[in-house]
């Protein structure tokens, strides 16, 4: 099975016929089956949240919910301190939150999406084991933003140890020219989820981190020798996984949808149980 989403529901004009308004998540689930949702990076959303979320969505929409900036050691912990009574807090109340989408069959994964500065060391290492430790079996996925985890020396054991801990390695496209970039990995170490995530190739926007460097990063619009080369690799990754999931988020200049239904057209698929608002514009 492939899936196909965005990031966030609420900027992407093209399935509102570029109304210049924000995108409802009812108005949304009638174009895809997942969304990424990083406002769970931020702070943990209520339940009333969620349930508002369910609500809204066909019964077999799922979430991708990123992981908060404590859990994935966004404030510059020192690892002496990485389970610290905060840190162990937000993954108690993180778990209270999804319990309803599980319930309900839709979460489709935990993002955990750590900083650049998160290295291929013993601290860390131990750590994604006691990730899995505090989140029980929960579907986790796990982006690396530094390269070192894909060292030739230590890439094969670093997909073995991800496989053995039941995570998903996210696969990126990013600039990886760039110091601060990663490059595309296609190994896929759950046999239930492949996972696919498309920043972009602005490697100029990547590279400079200036006071902008999050909107400008994602101003890509993928060419169409691009998205058939995704096309490919979804396919080859579909043979080794039950699902392999595809979320756009080169959005800066409002691109991820078009490229998301352009890539759908591609493939050849359709997605069943969306929402009544599907247009077939593509």
């Amino acid at each position: 099975m492939i899936t196909i989403g965005l990031t966030t529901w609420t900027d992407h004009p093209t399935l509102i016929e570029n109304e210049d308004r924000k995108v409802t998540l009812q108005e949304y689930a009638g174009f895809f089956p997942v969304v990424e949702v990083d406002t769970s990076f931020y702070g943990i959303p209520k339940l009333s949240t969620i349930a508002n979320w369910q609500k809204s969505v066909p019964e077999k929409f799922q979430f991708i919910l990123k992981a908060n900036q404590l859990m994935t050691l966004h404030d510059g912990v020192s690892a002496n301190d990485y389970l610290s009574d905060d840190h162990r807090l937000a993954f108690t109340e993180f778990r209270k939150m999804v319990r309803p989408l599980v319930e309900a069959q839709q979460l489709k994964t935990i993002l955990f999406q750590f900083p650049p500065y998160f290295n291929c060391e013993t601290a860390n290492i131990r750590y994604l084991w006691d990730i899995r430790e505090l989140m029980g079996d929960l579907p986790i996925s796990v982006e690396f933003r530094n390269r070192s985890w894909y060292d030739p020396a230590v890439q094969e054991e670093t997909m073995l140890y991800l496989k053995k801990l039941e995570m998903s390695h996210v696969s990126v496209d990013e600039p990886s020219s760039v110091p601060n970039g990663v490059p595309l990995i296609k190994t896929v170490t759950n046999s239930h989820l492949a996972v696919l995530r498309l920043h972009g190739k602005n490697a100029e926007g990547w590279a400079k981190q200036g006071q902008n460097w999050r909107k400008t990063r994602t101003l890509y619009r993928y060419s169409e020798t691009e998205l058939q080369n995704f096309a490919t690799l979804v396919r080859q990754m579909q043979g080794k996984a039950d699902e392999v999931c595809v979320i756009f988020n080169n959005n800066s200049g409002h691109d991820a949808a078009d490229n998301a239904l352009r890539l759908k057209k591609i493939l050849n698929i359709s997605f069943n149980g969306l929402g009544p608002l599907q247009l077939d514009l593509f």
